[in-house]
């Protein structure tokens, strides 16, 4: 916990500062046997990865996810709480948050988890869930971010094969 709030606030100095206006983290090496006992879970990552089915194995291991999604809320409110300009930094930052699996038991790169937090200096609005059908590229996500906040020359990105629609602007009443 100590090294990712160091890190975080290191990215948020980085912001407030002018430093710069892209960091990257990764919050653990996917392969690592490392243990994170703050998450109530005395198993480790990649072994907890591989659940099997096993419903003990499963829970350690979504201990483990819920621990490191629990820690982003401090940084969006260290950002949040932070002047610039007309807002904070939270209005005027994109923070992307995600998983490059949707299902590490069986290394499946389908229906990956992914959360965007923050306003983009107003190019994205917020309290929005999305639920893409089953086959859309993650890409997607990603162009259609690109052309929310300026970048309309882009056609397309990886894999993308199109934008996320209209669900992206109208919110999706369904999910």
């Amino acid at each position: 916990t100590d090294h990712v709030k160091l890190m975080l606030d290191l990215q948020h100095l980085g912001f407030a500062a002018g430093v710069t206006n892209v960091s990257a983290f990764k919050m653990s090496k996917d392969g690592t046997s490392r243990v994170f006992p703050e998450s109530g879970s005395r198993g480790s990552f990649h072994p907890a990865s591989h659940y099997r089915s096993d419903p003990e194995r499963i829970e350690d291991f979504a201990k483990i996810n819920t621990y490191h999604v629990g820690l982003i809320p401090y940084f969006l409110e260290k950002l949040k709480n932070t002047p610039d300009g007309d807002g904070s930094l939270l209005d005027h930052t994109l923070v992307i948050y995600g998983s490059p699996m949707g299902d590490s038991n069986m290394h499946n790169h389908k229906r990956c988890p992914l959360f965007f937090a923050g306003h983009a200096n107003g190019a994205l609005r917020g309290n929005l869930h999305l639920k893409a059908s089953d086959g859309t590229p993650m890409a997607n996500a990603f162009l259609t971010l690109m052309h929310r906040i300026g970048f309309d020359d882009v056609e397309t990105f990886g894999d993308s094969n199109g934008e996320l629609g209209s669900a992206w602007d109208g919110g999706c009443p369904q999910c």
